[in-house]
């Protein structure tokens, strides 16, 4: 890469052969004032962003680290964003087919699709303090959508009940072939 200065000669400005050498990008580290509540709702400097193209082009550059904190992070800057929840809400979802052929769709608030599956899991934490299920879907790598609740029923409808191995009955859905939990039977 050539920079600055060249004349058609192929020289410098200041007369000198060659290409000059750029020293790599170093992220500056920052703790951006951007907030995702739980609803999904993106804000900036207190305000919701309004704007859901913005939206979507912040997502295409979060990531969570290994202690669980959020990032925007582009070649040229990293800053810590802060994330109430999770940083999508999981708002549609569409069914095809049955049983283990079965495959569960869903779409985010800011209209990403993904297919509950082996790339994709489906996981359930229930609260500590009242025991009620949150249900959430990965993305991607580390990246969850919250399920919200009309869906979260809607797949409960489907599902179907098994045995564990411990005995325990527990209802859950298929989906990509992949059999996933949704919580247990009460008496089990």
């Amino acid at each position: 890469m050539k920079v600055g200065g060249e004349g058609t000669n192929g020289k410098r400005a200041d007369g000198a052969e060659g290409t000059i050498p750029l020293p790599p990008r170093i992220p500056t580290e920052e703790s951006y004032d951007i907030r995702i509540a739980r609803d999904g709702t993106w804000f900036h400097n207190g305000d919701p962003i309004r704007r859901i193209e913005l939206a979507k082009l912040f997502s295409t550059v979060l990531k969570r680290d290994d202690a669980g904190d959020y990032w925007l992070i582009t070649p040229a800057e990293r800053g810590r964003i802060v994330v109430e929840d999770s940083p999508f809400v999981a708002v549609e979802m569409t069914v095809s087919g049955s049983g283990a052929d079965q495959i569960l769709a869903f779409r985010t608030n800011l209209d990403h699709w993904v297919e509950a599956g082996p790339d994709h899991p489906i996981r359930v934490a229930d609260h500590p303090e009242t025991g009620e299920p949150s249900p959430y879907i990965e993305i991607k790598s580390r990246l969850d959508a919250r399920i919200l609740r009309p869906v979260f029923y809607d797949m409960v409808e489907r599902g179907e009940t098994r045995r564990t191995e411990t005995g325990e009955t527990e209802v859950g859905v298929w989906s990509n072939k992949v059999f996933f939990a949704l919580g247990r039977l009460p008496g089990d």
